[in-house]
């Protein structure tokens, strides 16, 4: 063997190497480093517990989970065939208006921690259309995460049963 290929299989080692490491690094990313950003909700399923499904949201929902690098949230999913309020006010709603705003739309923001073992996001609502909410820890578990796509699970919701939903980054 002569001198020039040693060289050239040393380089080739070398850069297989070089390329590997960036893999690994890449790969060990913090959980919380790589929700951080704006995810777009593709589908919400709750499933009750007699196992009847519900799509609270519609089969094409809306909204959206933020997640910013401080470890502050904001949540909003809607169902795109809430209907208009009549009067246009919404204080003068009338009462089916009101219900099926209610049940098509949910918001909230606050802060988040990330357990990194459990693949488990402790949401501290701060603010909510649904005030159930305040002041009880909301735990999800990330079932799913890639670059582009995230998969959360609430196995315990406030409606009941469990809680399926899948987003899709936004930036």
């Amino acid at each position: 063997m002569n001198w020039r290929n040693i060289l050239s299989m040393y380089a080739i080692t070398a850069l297989g190497l070089t390329l590997l490491s960036g893999n690994a690094l890449a790969q060990k990313k913090a959980l919380k480093e790589q929700l951080v950003g704006i995810w777009t909700l593709t589908s919400w399923e709750q499933t009750n517990k007699d196992g009847s499904k519900l799509q609270r949201y519609g089969s094409n929902p809306k909204g959206y989970n933020i997640f910013d690098a401080s470890g502050r949230f904001f949540m909003m999913f809607a169902n795109p065939n809430v209907p208009k309020i009549a009067s246009g006010n919404p204080a003068t709603a009338t009462p089916e208006e009101a219900k099926a705003i209610v049940a098509g739309v949910v918001s909230y923001y606050g802060t988040y921690t990330v357990d990194e073992a459990s693949k488990g996001i402790t949401l501290r609502v701060e603010a909510s259309s649904l005030s159930n909410q305040l002041g009880v820890d909301q735990k999800r578990t990330i079932t799913s995460l890639t670059a582009n796509e995230l998969h959360i699970s609430n196995p315990v919701a406030v409606a009941g049963g469990q809680i399926n939903y899948a987003l899709k980054r936004a930036n």
